[in-house]
C-alpha cells in the first residue's frame, strides 16, 4: 500500500512537470523595430515571387532563410495551394537548413499531376522547422522529437513555365 502512494505521487508529479509551461513559453518575445537598422531578426524565411512549372507538374520553389540555435535537424518546407481553392495545399519538397546566423539560400522541387496547376497565381507557406530532442519527460523516455517553428512566411506568387 505504501508503494502504492508513492508510485501515485511521482506519477502526479511527473504529470504537473509535463503539463506546465515552462516560464520562457510564458514569457512573450519582443517585437524589434522595424526602424532600427541594427537589429536583426535572428530567425526568418522568405519566398521568391516566382516559381517555376514544367509540363509533367514538377514545381520548383525557392527563397532565403536565416535561423540560429538549434540543436536538432532543421528543414524549410514549402507548400503549393490549389490554385482556385484557399484550403487544399500541395507539399512541395523539402531541404536541409543550417542554422548558423548566416542568410542562406533554399530550393524545393515537388512533382504534382500534370495539368493541376498552371502558370499564374499562386500560393506558397514556407516554414523553417526544427526537430528537437530536449522535449519533456514523456518525450526523452519515448525518444519523440518535438517540433520547435523557426520562421514561417505566407506569400502569393506567380507560377512560371520552367
Amino acid at each position: 500500500m505504501f508503494l502504492r502512494k508513492i508510485l501515485g505521487v511521482a506519477a502526479g508529479a511527473a504529470l504537473l512537470m509535463l503539463a506546465a509551461p515552462s516560464a520562457t513559453a510564458l514569457a512573450a518575445p519582443a517585437d524589434p523595430d522595424p526602424a532600427d537598422p541594427t537589429i536583426v531578426a535572428a530567425d526568418v524565411v522568405t519566398v521568391d515571387e516566382t516559381g517555376r512549372i514544367a509540363a509533367d507538374g514538377t514545381i520548383t520553389l525557392s527563397g532565403t532563410y536565416r535561423c540560429s540555435d538549434s540543436s536538432g535537424p532543421v528543414f524549410v518546407s514549402s507548400s503549393l495551394t490549389a490554385q482556385g481553392t484557399s484550403y487544399v495545399r500541395y507539399g512541395i519538397g523539402g531541404t536541409r537548413a543550417v542554422c548558423d546566423g548566416a542568410e542562406h539560400t533554399w530550393t524545393n522541387t515537388g512533382r504534382t499531376q500534370p495539368g493541376r496547376f498552371a502558370p499564374g497565381p499562386a500560393h506558397v507557406e514556407a516554414t523553417v522547422m526544427e526537430l528537437r530532442s530536449d522535449g519533456g519527460l514523456l518525450q526523452n523516455l519515448l525518444n519523440l522529437p518535438r517540433p520547435h517553428l523557426h520562421a514561417t512566411q505566407e506569400q502569393d506568387i506567380t507560377l512560371i513555365e520552367a
